[in-house]
């Protein structure tokens, strides 16, 4: 599906990744933006926050819901899908495939994509829109250097080298050796992908493979976080990538050549082979060695060859190689006696991360057949050998003290030293000479395979045709191959091991390949090992001529010095820039944390989904019948009447059930070739008796028929599930998975066949096991159980316990632990308590070693194991095997009910078969009335919140209003005016509101008006407010006068400290005098001159400058000269004076200072409130210059002769009033100031203007 890549630069960059039906649009808010109101509610910045964690918003929706008219393609080229995002110097970047070709074609429908170019966009920064995609050439990538030029290209005269955060990153996922597919899981190999998905889902694939988890995860978890209906559209889109590293090739095999022919088509067959490197320990040659404490080895490489035939037959074959599992390391040098090898940890002290490396290849793969190719001639090598022997010898999954320990070890050993095997005339040829030393391993550990299968269905009377793949045979073991770097020796024996299995494969088939078919075969492992040795360690593999030819020529000998030669240079010298590299895309340097995406709308409509599900949910009760039978290899039973097995005589209501589940145990008799493959024929023959049986009893009820869901087979264990015929149509995702456990994971004796559905809402599994057998073996069986459960896993990574309603039936072989005389006596007197309180899985259930969680009914008939055969007597022959419970049912799950529990009697098996019904609750759910309030809530919180498209409102100019600010041609920004400049990163306005800290801040006046000037001056200095609430009246004689420091201090008029003796610019600030309206008290007096007053306490001032309006200067008149003028508003407050302006005497002649008198004494508060309020400072480093104004007193004059008494300014400090300013030349106190004063010349002082 094509994707173009759309960004949008003004006002908060984003970019969209859109298709003919969907867009994902990431979207990025500047922080500046935010701080100034612009940003909405649902916008958040990418800046990094606390713990540097980048941020930004996501959301995904219908294309019709997007407004992309703002949008604008960053280029021509179409996007493959993305890969991510990842935070690279503080910059967020979006990885996207801008390059892919074709490579591979695993069966019809199921391509693989090689990446040949990415793209990296950035989603807070312009920047680097056009440094990287245009500047490199991004086809190849081959030939650019080191600084990422080619052939000089882009390097103009002067021009300093590209810096791009990204160019490092870009090389290495433009390699050549990054892979991903839109079609199937490409982190699975074959036998682990259900055919049923139509569609890749991103959160089920194998972490371990998947080299770009880092940068998808965080779209994984928002994609977890949307309805079911976006998941699909999401996952069909294609946007979202998984990208493994490695190798992946299809060569075409002619119909003449493919071993299997098609009759009368002539279609050519197929031959796949895809290598997986894990991510796990990922590095570079001597950077990545050994294991780590999580289990992990150096150079894990997972490889699958797959071969297609026309027919509908799918083989599979997978190995796997890795580094030693041990603590070890390398250090590089230029010769190779300097490249010295040191085991770092003790033995002791290793096998907890050895254990844990062979119990996940366990887990994954079945047993383990390790091929050690190291030399046992070099210390070194030696000494990683014995190690090796030593940590497999002590791992618990070889049981050494067992009856028969060669059946029950699951890591066998062989030692294979190549260099000597090799060394004779034979040269290479005689490393094919392996193959005797693991045959038997090889035909234990089986392939995979798969055959389409036609299947006649009828629904609704019409009958129609079911094609789809059946599981014949799985690979139940794996081959782990290494040699000390994993790359020359471990190919080409893994390409022995390969021919084998293919061999093997034909052979049971009675077929053979032809010469041409194994040189396609060789050549393609031939460039596997190539691609993976360059991955690793730099340079194409050696012997790979003899690889891909089948002889060492000289020039094949030539070639590997050559490389042997390239090999030291790149892992001394350029190595440790490629370690990085990796290490940055898998993030894993200090400091790297993912992308924090988020979408609140969406996240706010789950959660009240969620919480209102009854609106949309109803429920339903249905009912299931479930049985399990023993049959002993047994074929006659097959025209038996099976009735009062499968329709036994129960409540009417459980009649006809709408699903029935079969499970059979050892449906064929376990013979040594019987467990090695799997038989389909037997399994169909029961399941159309079963279908017989419950079609004759629903026409008995007139009930519709039951179809045949599916059947699984893992040789004698079967599972079918049969449901009516009218159910169907509420049944989706349906799955089957195996897992086998008899002979340590090699066979298919014992194991488990697992069916999964979707009914309506609610999701069932139905698991039928055949556990190990043996009076003594519930440990063993406890294993089995484990390995089922944690092993067994369908489409998308879900597990058996990942399901509503979990029901487990087979032969689990628990047995009772009585002896025989005493359980048979129990069983005649019915005493079933007894033997219950005695059974193993009872009390290893109560112990919690097995099924924990699980529930069982009340037992209410004999033990149905072992029977002599036709009769109901138990096991009389020479074993006389303790009669036991082997058959079972258990049941997990708060939506369901069991209703009965009960054997029939079918008596032509040493077994009883068992049945349980179910009263089962479904979920139903009505996606149109979800959808619909879904919508509902969508808008309603986006009216809340607002349009999380739109950006955040901003001030635009006039001619922004009429002209707007639009692009005037596509492709081109829009034309810039004096508020915005397109070529500010992320929409920045060209002109902005500057916001003080608080409301308690202005601007510093002495810092310099050009803001880019160096200063030390803080930006914002703090004045003191007036406060809200008027102030008590101030004690009759006090002062109130402020002075202010302009470098953004207030001096506390408390204080008793002088001011710096450097002279600084203060204004004092006054209250106006006014002849005909003289200070008066609160009561309207006036009081006389005080006496003079000792120790006067000071009250601090709240007076400000913002308090005060300005008006422009005028003229300074005389005092004495004003004309009288009408009554008005009294003068404020006066602020407190600081205390080193006066001297320590009072003067008689000293005036009352005017009383507290705010706003209670204007005759005319509306005025008052109408008076406009003072701009905001404004901020200059040019010195005071004196002025005349009318409410300016020049400190360094005369004061003029002072008014009647009375009407005097009176300025108070320490307890100390001045005296009167006397006419003329009459001396006052100022007169003689002390030395301390100085400074405070030229101050000017600042008189309130009304």
């Amino acid at each position: 599906m094509s994707i173009r890549v759309l960004i949008k630069d003004y006002p908060h960059r984003a970019i969209a990744l859109t298709t003919s039906s969907h867009a994902l649009v990431l979207r990025h808010s500047s922080t500046s933006t935010d701080q100034n109101g612009y940003g909405n509610a649902s916008q958040t910045s990418l800046s990094n926050n606390g713990a540097g964690q980048a941020r930004c918003m996501v959301e995904f929706s219908g294309a019709d819901e997007v407004d992309l008219s703002d949008y604008r393609a960053l280029n021509m080229v179409n996007a493959h899908g993305t890969l991510g995002l990842i935070t690279v110097n503080g910059d967020v970047f979006l990885v996207v495939v801008n390059g892919a070709s074709k490579v591979a074609t695993v069966r019809p429908g199921e391509t693989i994509q090689r990446i040949h170019s990415v793209g990296f966009y950035c989603l807070n920064s312009s920047s680097y829109d056009t440094l990287l995609n245009d500047e490199v050439n991004p086809y190849p990538t081959d030939m650019i250097d080191d600084e990422g030029y080619e052939m000089g290209f882009g390097r103009g005269k002067g021009e300093g080298p590209l810096e791009h955060p990204c160019l490092a990153l870009k090389k290495l996922l433009s390699s050549g050796t990054f892979y991903y597919s839109s079609d199937f899981d490409l982190t699975r190999r074959l036998q682990e992908r259900s055919s049923d998905a139509a569609t890749v889902s991103i959160d089920s694939l194998d972490a371990g493979f998947l080299w770009n988890s880092y940068m998808i995860q965080p779209l994984v978890d928002f994609r977890s976080r949307l309805s079911p209906r976006e998941k699909r559209a999401l996952d069909e889109s294609g946007i979202l990538t998984s990208a493994i590293r490695g190798f992946a090739l299809t060569i075409t095999v002619p119909s003449s050549s493919s071993p299997i022919r098609t009759p009368r088509s002539g279609l050519p067959s197929s031959m796949t082979l895809i290598s997986r490197l894990s991510c796990r320990r990922a590095g570079t040659r001597f950077n990545a060695r050994g294991i780590d404490d999580d289990g992990n080895v150096a150079n894990f490489v997972e490889t699958e060859t797959i071969y297609w035939a026309p027919s509908g037959i799918s083989f599979s074959y997978t190995q796997v190689r890795g580094s030693v599992p041990i603590f070890w390391e390398q250090q590089t040098g230029l010769l190779p006696g300097q490249q010295k090898i040191t085991i770092t940890r003790s033995p002791e002290a290793t096998q907890p991360a050895f254990d844990k490396h062979f119990e996940g290849l366990e887990l994954s793969y079945g047993a383990i057949h390790v091929v050690n190719l190291l030399s046992a001639e070099k210390p070194s090598e030696m000494e990683l050998t014995n190690r090796y022997r030593h940590h497999i010898r002590q791992s618990p999954l070889n049981d050494g003290n067992h009856e028969k320990a060669s059946e029950h070890e699951l890591i066998r050993l062989t030692e294979y030293d190549f260099h000597a095997e090799t060394r004779g005339p034979g040269g290479y040829e005689a490393a094919s000479m392996i193959a005797q030393w693991i045959r038997d391993s090889a035909d234990g550990f089986a392939y995979y395979l798969s055959e389409e299968t036609e299947e006649h269905a009828r629904s609704s009377g019409q009958e129609y045709i079911i094609r789809r793949p059946v599981t014949i045979l799985q690979q139940e073991g794996v081959f782990r191959t290494n040699c000390l770097d994993c790359l020359d020796r471990t190919n080409l024996v893994q390409t022995i091991i390969s021919k084998m299995a293919l061999e093997i494969f034909l052979s049971h088939k009675s077929l053979s390949a032809s010469s041409d078919f194994w040189v396609r075969h060789s050549s393609m492992w031939a460039d596997n090992g190539d691609a993976l040795s360059r991955i690793y360690a730099g340079t194409g593999a050696l012997k790979s001529s003899f690889t891909r030819h089948g002889k060492m020529s000289l020039a094949g000998a030539l070639a590997d010095a050559r490389k042997s030669a390239t090999r030291m240079y790149i892992n001394n010298f350029a190595d440790k820039g490629r370690q990085n590299t990796i290490d940055m895309l898998l993030g894993r340097l200090m400091g790297q944390v993912p992308v924090h995406l988020f979408d609140p709308i969406n996240d706010y409509v789950i959660a009240e989904l969620n919480r209102r599900s009854s609106e949309f949910t109803q429920t339903e009760v249905i009912h299931i019948l479930v049985g399990t039978f023993n049959l002993n290899g047994r074929t006659h039973g097959l025209n038996e009447d099976l009735s009062p097995w499968l329709c036994p005589d129960i409540a009417p209501s459980q009649q006809c059930p709408e699903i029935v589940a079969v499970g059979f145990q050892e449906i064929v008799e376990l013979s040594p070739q019987q467990i090695m493959s799997t038989d389909p024929a037997r399994r169909q023959k029961w399941e159309a008796s079963v279908k017989r049986c419950l079609n004759e009893n629903a026409a008995k009820h007139g009930k519709e028929e039951y179809v045949l869901l599916r059947g699984g087979q893992l040789v004698g264990a079967s599972l079918s599930v049969f449901v009516r015929a009218n159910c169907l149509k509420i049944i989706k995702n349906v799955e089957g998975s195996l897992k086998k456990t008899g002979l340590s994971g090699m066979a298919g004796n014992k194991g488990a066949v697992a069916i999964r559905m979707e009914y309506a809402n609610t999701s069932i599994v139905f698991v039928t096991a055949h556990l190990a057998a043996g009076f003594a073996n519930y440990e063993e069986r406890n294993r089995d159980y484990k390995t089922i459960s944690h092993g067994l896993r369908f489409q998308r990574n879900r597990g058996i316990e990942d399901h509503d309603t979990v029901i487990w039936l087979g032969d689990f072989n628990y047995r009772i632990g009585l002896n025989n005389e005493k359980v048979q006596r129990l069983c005649q007197v019915g005493d079933f308590e007894t033997l219950y309180e005695n059974d193993q899985l009872n009390l290893q259930m109560v112990a919690g070693l097995t099924f924990p969680f699980y529930s069982e009914a009340r037992i209410t008939f004999p033990p149905t194991y072992k029977y002599d055969i036709g009769t109901d007597t138990y096991d009389s022959s020479e074993k006389a095997r303790i009669p036991a419970w082997c058959d079972r049912v258990l049941r997990k799950g708060d939506n369901i009910r069991q209703i009965s529990y009960d054997a029939a009697p079918l008596k032509f098996s040493d077994h009883r078969p068992v049945y349980a019904t179910f009263q089962c609750l479904i979920s139903k759910v009505d996606e149109k009335r979800k959808e619909e309030l879904s919508k509902e809530l969508y808008r309603q919180r986006r009216a809340i919140v607002g349009d999380t498209r739109a950006t955040g409102a901003m001030e635009e100019t006039d001619d922004e209003d009429l002209i707007g600010y639009d692009s005037i041609e596509p492709g081109l920004p829009p034309a810039s005016s004096d508020r915005r400049k397109w070529w500010l990163d992320n929409g920045l306005p060209a002109r902005s509101r500057i916001q003080p800290p608080s409301s308690d801040h202005i601007p510093n006046p002495n810092r310099p008006s050009n803001p880019f000037t160096p200063s030390p001056e803080p930006d914002w200095v703090e004045v003191e407010r007036m406060s809200k609430k008027p102030q008590p009246p101030l004690t009759r004689g006090t002062t109130r006068a402020q002075i202010v420091d302009f470098n953004g201090t207030p001096f506390n008029s408390s204080t008793t400290s002088l001011p710096p003796s450097k002279p600084m610019a203060r204004k004092l600030i006054v209250p106006p005098y006014n002849p005909l309206n003289p200070p008066s008290n609160l009561d309207g007096t006036r009081d006389p001159a005080p006496p003079a007053i000792a120790n006067l306490t000071r009250i601090t001032s709240n007076a400000s400058t913002h308090s005060l309006p300005n008006l422009p200067s005028r003229p300074t008149p005389q005092l004495s000269n004003l004309p009288a003028q009408p009554s008005r508003k009294p003068a404020p407050p006066i602020p407190t004076k600081k205390p080193s302006l006066l001297s320590s005497s009072i003067s008689s002649s000293s005036t009352p200072s005017p009383p507290l008198q705010r706003y209670k004494d204007n005759p005319n508060p509306e005025n008052e409130r109408a008076r406009p309020q003072p701009p905001p400072p404004r901020r200059s480093a040019a010195a005071p210059v004196k002025r005349s104004a009318p409410n300016l007193i020049d400190m360094n004059e005369k004061p003029p002769l002072p008014p009647r008494t009375g009407t005097d300014v009176s300025i108070r400090s320490n307890g100390s009033a001045s005296s009167a300013r006397n006419a003329g030349a009459r001396r006052n106190l100022l007169d003689e100031e002390p030395e301390e004063l100085e400074g405070l010349r030229g101050w000017e002082v600042l008189r309130p203007i009304r």
